[in-house]
Parts: structure tokens; C-alpha cells; sequence
């Protein structure tokens, strides 16, 4: 080989190495990306509805109201969805889940022949919890999140409508269906929790000690005393 073909070789060599290195320059001008500032991913998280404090999700809507004009036909087709993992004949098979049949007002985690979780019967408190309309209401809206470490994989029912007809069927599922619930009853349960905040401040209650001494004088003082108790029984 003389030295006019090793040059040559030489060069084609040196070419090649210029070429990658060009090319490896050019690569990194184009695709580099400069490091974060901070590592890691940022997750943005959605506010909370209604105010909820401490991340609390907010409670389903009471149910009551809606089961008297409920629609158990159109609950019975929701119920299809659950078909696959429970029955609801009478005397029917457990299978993913336990027989439906009689569950409104049945203990929790009372059906006899199935094995429930852990969490489940921590929940039941022995057997003393019944599924009543707002338990049924609460776990049918989220099974996960009323019974953390249940073993329902089921992700729930947000529209209030399809709970309150799938209940009304699954009430109808049973030897004596059980009696629905007053809505006033709901109702008036509700005013009180929402009346106890006021009740509890009891600057209003102040006023009453200054007009004590007229009260110890006689008879003008008797009817306000009458005034006052009356609302408070009805209340």
C-alpha cells in the first residue's frame, strides 16, 4: 500500500468522524431541553364543591324525598348493571356479591353464607347497622368512599334520580316491603342541625337576666313565660 492510498483512507476516516460530530452537535442544538427548576411533575388539583372543610366530600342529598315517586321499573334496569355479581330472587345464590333479596333494613353484613370484608363488618358494628334508605343512599353513591377497604369494586351511582330508583326497587325485592320514609320527618331533621349553630352562640339569651326582676313581680310577667314555651315544643 503506498502512501498516496493510506492518505486517503486517513481522510475518509477523519470525514467521518467530522460528519458524527457535526451531526451530534446540530442533535443537541435542536432536541436540548433545558433541566426544571424543580423536579418532579405538578399536579393541580380541583377545589372542593360547597366548601367542604379538611378535603371532606360533601354528603349525598337525603333520599327520602325522591323514593315516594321513584320508579321501581327503571330502577330494576339499573339494577342490570349489578346482575353479574349479585342476585336478588328469593333464596338466591350469592356470588361476587350476597343475595339482594329483603336488603332494605337487613343487617349489614348479615346474609348468612357470605364471606364479607374486613372493612364491611367493622362497618356493620357487629350486626347493629341495617342497610335503611340512607345507608343504601351514601354506599350506592360511592362504595369505595363510604366504606374505605370494602371489596365492591363497583365506582357508584352520582345521580340522586337512579339511587332513588334503584332503591325503590330493591325495596320492592323483599316478602313485606318496608315502610317508606316521612319526608318531613328528613325534613325536619335537617332544620334542626341546621338551627343547632345559632342555639349554641346564645347572644340572644343575654336580654332575658335584665328583665328578671320584673318577673319575680307578678302577673304581667306569667303570659311571656307562656309565649315562650309553646314554640319550643313544636320546634
Amino acid at each position: 500500500m503506498d502512501s498516496f492510498e493510506l492518505n486517503k483512507i486517513i481522510g475518509a476516516l477523519l470525514g467521518v468522524i467530522f460528519v458524527v460530530f457535526s451531526v451530534s452537535l446540530i442533535s443537541d442544538a435542536i432536541f436540548h431541553t433545558p433541566a426544571p427548576e424543580t423536579a418532579g411533575y405538578a399536579i393541580e388539583a380541583a377545589e372542593g364543591v360547597g366548601g367542604a372543610e379538611g378535603g371532606e366530600e360533601a354528603a349525598p342529598e337525603p333520599i327520602a324525598p325522591l323514593l315516594a315517586s321513584a320508579d321501581p321499573a327503571a330502577g330494576e334496569a339499573i339494577f342490570k348493571r349489578c346482575a353479574s355479581c349479585h342476585s336478588i330472587e328469593k333464596g338466591g345464590p350469592n356470588k361476587v356479591g350476597p343475595d339482594l333479596w329483603g336488603i332494605v333494613n337487613r343487617p349489614i353484613a348479615g346474609h348468612e353464607g357470605f364471606s364479607y370484608s374486613g372493612a364491611m363488618k367493622e362497618f356493620s358494628e357487629g350486626g347493629s347497622v341495617v342497610w335503611d334508605y340512607e345507608h343504601l343512599n351514601h354506599f350506592l353513591e360511592s362504595p369505595k368512599g363510604y366504606v374505605p377497604g370494602t371489596a365492591m369494586g363497583f365506582a357508584g351511582l352520582k345521580s340522586i334520580e337512579d339511587r332513588a330508583n334503584i332503591i325503590a326497587y330493591l325495596r320492592s325485592q323483599a316478602d313485606e316491603p318496608a315502610p317508606l320514609p316521612d319526608p318531613a320527618d328528613a325534613a325536619a331533621a335537617e332544620g334542626e342541625e341546621e338551627g343547632a349553630a345559632p342555639a349554641e352562640q346564645g347572644e340572644e339569651a343575654a336580654p332575658a337576666d335584665e328583665n328578671a326582676a320584673p318577673a319575680e313581680e307578678g302577673e304581667e310577667a306569667a303570659p311571656a313565660e307562656d309565649e315562650q314555651a309553646a314554640p319550643a315544643e313544636d320546634g
